[in-house]
């Protein structure tokens, strides 16, 4: 079978020459702030890049302030990840709708962004990437 699918039909495909899809864990800190407030501070980000789309920091929940998000009733699907879910960040404002994603339930072949999160950069104040201080 070229192409399986999980039993709800939805195609699934695996990455490949055609999609290439990388994960690495970011060397940086990774620090988010929306609404004036920092959402998430890292040291623990992962970079995935995918095809030719940005490259995404993706966020350990344990370094995001959960009680800043809310869970929202939109999803989407990705062919190569699964069942996306998302949150906003209320005190950010309107702007901050469904700013945060994360696949709860991932793929194989991204299974490490199970637990972490990812924010559009152009629904929060800003994604900054620093440089880890020698030791």
């Amino acid at each position: 079978m070229s192409n399986p699918t999980v039993s709800n039909q939805k195609p699934v495909k695996i990455p490949g020459p055609d999609h290439p899809i990388t994960i690495e864990r970011n060397p940086s800190r990774v620090v988010i702030t929306a609404g004036g407030a920092v959402i998430a501070d890292t040291h623990d980000a992962l970079t995935l890049r995918e095809a030719r789309y940005p490259a995404v920091f993706y966020i350990p929940r344990k370094d995001v302030n959960m009680t800043l998000l809310e869970r929202t009733d939109h999803a989407t699907y990705c062919p190569y990840k699964g069942d996306c879910a998302y949150f906003s960040i209320p005190s950010a404002g309107e702007r901050a709708t469904d700013a945060v994603w994360t696949y709860e339930n991932p793929y194989e072949a991204v299974e490490p962004i199970r637990d972490f999160l990812a924010f559009y950069p152009d629904r929060v104040d800003a994604i900054e990437e620093l440089p880890v201080a020698a030791r």
